[in-house]
C-alpha cells in the first residue's frame, strides 16, 4: 500500500470497474462439501451423520433447484450477492447499529509527532482535516491509485462511499444515500458537519474554488468551540442515531413533522463529506496500550457522533484522534487506506503546517438548530440511556505485542495472519476446553463490487493440533506435523474464499432464493449444527486482520458472549493486538485470552511446539 499511495500514475481510480469479472456462483457440491468439513469440530458422530444426511437430501433435492435459480440471477447481475448482502447484513438489521455494526479505531499519530497534549485539539484537527480533504480531492479527480494484487486490479467501488454518504433509518429497512461524485460526473457536496456539546454546525471547505487551508479550517473550528463553551449545550439530536433502528426511524419522522426545516438540516448532515466530532474527553493512550481511547471511539458520547455517517472523525481534547464509521457502505480496508494516508502525511510534515497563515474572508459556520419538543427530548434521553447501558456490557483491550512482527514469521516461512489465527484457536481451546467457531474476513475485491467472504478458521486440522498440544503423550514431531497441516488448511481456505470459492455467502444466497420463492426454510438452515458452527452470524470468535500498517480498529463481537479480535501486524518489532468482547460473567477475562494469545506468538520454526508447551 505504501508504494500504491506514493507513486504517481496515469490510471484513473475507477477505470477498471467495467472490466472486472462478475462474482461467480460456486459449485453446489463443493460448497456443501466444505460446509460439512466446517461443522465437524462441533459435532459428535451421531450429530454429524444426521447433518450429513440433511446435506445430502438438500443437494439432491431443493438445493439443486435453488442453485439453478441462483445461476439465473447471476446471469442478470454482475454481482448476484451485492444487493442481498447490503440488505441482510446491514439495512434490515434492527438492533442499534452505531454500537453493534459500526467500526472504529484510534489514530496512531501519538506514536510519532502528536503525543497526547492538552490545547492541541483544534490545531491538530485542522491539519488532519486538511489531509483528509486532500484525499477527497484525489478521489474526485480519480487520482487515487488503483489497488492491485500483482498486476490484477481490485474493485474500487467502496471508495465512492467514504465521503458524503449516510444511512437513513426506515421502519423495516434502512436506505443508503451517496452524494459523492467525481469531477467528471458533476457536482459533489463540499461541506462538513461539526458536532460539539450537543450542537451541530456546517461549513463549506471550498472557498473561491480552492480548498481551505489548515489556518482557515482552524478559524472555523475555533469559532464553533468558543461559541459552544460560552453558551448552553444543545439538545444532542445526534444521539437518536444510536437508537434501535425502527425507533430512530419513527423519531426521525416525528422530528420532521415538527418543522420542515428539520428535514433540510438532516439532509445537510446526510450530504456532508464527513462529521468532525469535538469530544471533550481526554482518554489515556500510549503506544503499548490503546484500550481507553479505543473504548471512547467505539462507545463515546453519542451526542457528538452521527452514527449513520460513513465517516466520523473524532477529535479529543488532548489532541488524540479516532474514527467511527457506519459499516454498511464499505469495509474496513477503505478507512485503513485513508488513515494510513493521513498518518503518513502527518509524519512527513512532522505534524506541522508549513504553508501560509493567511486567512481569507470566509463565511462563518452555520448552526443547524433543530425544532424540538418534550417528546423529542425524551426520545434523545431514552436513546442515550439504552446506548450507555449496552456500551457498559463491552470490555475492550488494545495491547501491543512488541517481541517481533511479520518479518520473523515470514522468515520462518509461516504466514503472519495464519500464525495469529492458530494462536487464537489454541488460546480459546485452552481457556474453554472446546473448539471456538471463528469468523475471519476474506476480501473478494477481485470481482465487480466484491466485498467479503467468511473464512471459518476453526478447522478439523486446527482442532487436532490444539488437542495434540493438550496431550502430553503426543510427540513433538507429531505436534509440529499437525500444526503445519493446520497452517496449510487455513492458507488454502483464505485463497479459496478470496477467489470466489467460499461457501458461506453461497449458502446465504441459496437461503434467500428460497425466501424469495416463498418456499419453506430448508432443513439445512434449521439444523442445530448450522448455528453451532457459526452459521447465521453466530460465530463466537469474530476476527479480522486489519493489515500490516500502523492502523487499527475494532468491531463488537457477533454474539453476546463472544470475542472480537482485530489485529495488525507490523514489519519489524511489534504485533498490535485488539480484542473486544461482549461478556457474561462466565467468560474468562479479556486479559487472560489476550495474554495467552500473545504468549503463543512466541514461535520459531524449529522449537515452535516446544515453546508453546512451556506456557
Amino acid at each position: 500500500m505504501e508504494n500504491q499511495l506514493a507513486k504517481s500514475t496515469e490510471e484513473r481510480t475507477f477505470q477498471y470497474q467495467d472490466s472486472l469479472p462478475s462474482l461467480p456462483v460456486p459449485s453446489l457440491e463443493e460448497s456443501l462439501k466444505k460446509y460439512l468439513e466446517s461443522v465437524k469440530p462441533f459435532a459428535n458422530e451421531e450429530e454429524y451423520k444426521k447433518t450429513e444426511a440433511i446435506v445430502q437430501k438438500f443437494q439432491n433435492g431443493i438445493g439443486e433447484k435453488l442453485q439453478q435459480k441462483l445461476l439465473e440471477r447471476a446471469k442478470e447481475k454482475r454481482n448476484w450477492l451485492e444487493d442481498w448482502w447490503l440488505n441482510v447484513a446491514y439495512l434490515d438489521v434492527r438492533i442499534p447499529s452505531q454500537l453493534h455494526v459500526n467500526f472504529g479505531g484510534p489514530a496512531s499519530h501519538i506514536e510519532h509527532y502528536w503525543p497526547p497534549k492538552e490545547g492541541t485539539q483544534l490545531e491538530r484537527g485542522s491539519i488532519s482535516l486538511w489531509h483528509i480533504l486532500n484525499y477527497w480531492q484525489l478521489l474526485r479527480k480519480e487520482k487515487l491509485p488503483v489497488h492491485k494484487v500483482g498486476n490484477t486490479p481490485l474493485d474500487m467501488n467502496q471508495f465512492r462511499m467514504l465521503f458524503a454518504t449516510c444511512k437513513v433509518p426506515g421502519i423495516t429497512r434502512d436506505s443508503l444515500i451517496n452524494y459523492f461524485r467525481t469531477e467528471s460526473e458533476g457536482h459533489c457536496p463540499s461541506h462538513i458537519a461539526v458536532m460539539c456539546r450537543g450542537r451541530v454546525f456546517v461549513f463549506d471547505v471550498m472557498h473561491e474554488g480552492c480548498l481551505m487551508t489548515p489556518p482557515e479550517i482552524l478559524r472555523q473550528l475555533t469559532y464553533i468551540q468558543q461559541k459552544c463553551r460560552r453558551e448552553p449545550d444543545g439538545p444532542g439530536v445526534a444521539a437518536l442515531t444510536s437508537e434501535e433502528r425502527t425507533r430512530w426511524a419513527k423519531a426521525r419522522e416525528y422530528l420532521i413533522s415538527l418543522n420542515p426545516e428539520n428535514l433540510t438540516m438532516l439532509e445537510k448532515i446526510q450530504s456532508s463529506l464527513l462529521v468532525f466530532c469535538l469530544d471533550d474527553g481526554s482518554p489515556r493512550v500510549t503506544p503499548e496500550d490503546y484500550s481507553q481511547v479505543a473504548t471512547k471511539v467505539l462507545t463515546g458520547d453519542p451526542t457528538v457522533r452521527w452514527g449513520d455517517k460513513s465517516y466520523n472523525l473524532i477529535s479529543f481534547s488532548n489532541g488524540v484522534f479516532g474514527c467511527n464509521c457506519d459499516h454498511a457502505p464499505y469495509d474496513a480496508m477503505v478507512i485503513v487506506s485513508i488513515s494510513y494516508y493521513v498518518d503518513q502525511k502527518i509524519f512527513e510534515s512532522e505534524g506541522r503546517w508549513t504553508g501560509s497563515d493567511e486567512v481569507r474572508d470566509i463565511p462563518l459556520p452555520e448552526e443547524l438548530v433543530f425544532t424540538v419538543d418534550e417528546k423529542v427530548l425524551n426520545d434523545i434521553n431514552q436513546a442515550k440511556a439504552q446506548y450507555f447501558k449496552q456500551a457498559s456490557d463491552l470490555q475492550l483491550l488494545v495491547y501491543a505485542f512488541t517481541s517481533f512482527g511479520k518479518k520473523l514469521t515470514k522468515k520462518k516461512k509461516l504466514h503472519p495472519d495464519t500464525f495469529v489465527q492458530l494462536a487464537l484457536q489454541l488460546a480459546y481451546y485452552r481457556l474453554h476446553g472446546r473448539p471456538g467457531c471463528c469468523y475471519e474476513t476474506a476480501m473478494t475485491r477481485y470481482f465487480y463490487h466484491g466485498r467479503t467472504e467468511t473464512v471459518r478458521s476453526c478447522t478439523v486440522e486446527a482442532v487436532r493440533w490444539c488437542q495434540s498440544m493438550q496431550d502430553p503423550s503426543t510427540s513433538l514431531f507429531e505436534q509440529q506435523h499437525r500444526m503445519l497441516e493446520a497452517f496449510a488448511k487455513h492458507n488454502k481456505m483464505m485463497k479459496d474464499c478470496s477467489t470466489g470459492k467460499g461457501f458461506d455467502r453461497h449458502l446465504l444466497g441459496l437461503s434467500l432464493i428460497a425466501k424469495e420463492e416463498c418456499l419453506p426454510v430448508p432443513e439445512l438452515f434449521t439444523d442445530p449444527l448450522f448455528s453451532r458452527s457459526g452459521g447465521g452470524g453466530n460465530f463466537v470468535l469474530s476476527t479480522s486482520l486489519i493489515g500490516y500498517l500502523r492502523v487499527q480498529g475494532v468491531v463488537v463481537p457477533m454474539v453476546h458472549n463472544g470475542y472480537g479480535f482485530f489485529y495488525h501486524i507490523r514489519d519489524d518489532r511489534s504485533l498490535q493486538q485488539v480484542l473486544c468482547g461482549l461478556l457474561a460473567s462466565t467468560c474468562p477475562s479479556l486479559e487472560t485470552i489476550l495474554y495467552t494469545a500473545a504468549l503463543m506468538a512466541k514461535w520459531n520454526s524449529t522449537h515452535i511446539v516446544l515453546l508453546l508447551r512451556t506456557l
